[in-house]
């Protein structure tokens, strides 16, 4: 009968002798980056979707071809962009330049900031824990509910009539 491995090294002997390939550490991810330097993503939140270009700057922020603080004039909209690149205190050291079509201003700001973190990642994939912690790589899921039939809205009825 063979001998047992009660180790780890054992075991790592043991299946190298037969052909088996064993990693001992993960090698860190590699930046995913196009020709230009830049990382891109696209971000989702209700009906918007963001495309979401980064690259090394200083911190400049354009959403379809206007400064963020002017497409989204609430400052609630404003610090929901800013939020990945805050918690990663990376705020003055990428330029981001981000299309986005569809939904309203909140959907859009949602979708900026899902994109944004997804492109962080893609540039500095040491950067996933403190995003993932945050949520911020996490898709929204939640969408309108649809209008149903006899129904005034998606839930709500008609006023009932007693005569």
């Amino acid at each position: 009968m063979a001998e047992e491995t009660t180790t780890l090294e054992g075991l790592k002997d043991a299946m190298e002798g037969e052909g088996v390939v064993v990693e001992t550490a993960a090698a860190p991810a590699e930046p995913k980056l196009d020709q230009y330097g830049r990382a891109y993503a696209t971000g989702k939140r209700k009906n918007a979707i963001a495309r979401v270009w980064l690259k090394r700057g200083n911190g400049k922020i354009i959403v379809n071809g206007k400064e963020y603080e002017t497409y989204f004039a609430r400052p609630v909209l404003q610090m929901i962009i800013r939020q990945p690149l805050v918690s990663a205190e990376r705020m003055d050291q990428f330029d981001i330049m981000c299309t986005v079509k569809g939904g309203g201003l909140s959907g859009q700001a949602g979708a900026v900031r899902h994109g944004i973190s997804k492109a962080l990642t893609y540039y500095e994939p040491t950067l996933r824990a403190v995003l993932k912690k945050g949520g911020f790589l996490t898709r929204d899921s939640r969408v309108v509910e649809r209008k149903k039939y006899g129904r005034a809205k998606a839930r709500r009825s008609f006023q009932f009539s007693k005569r």
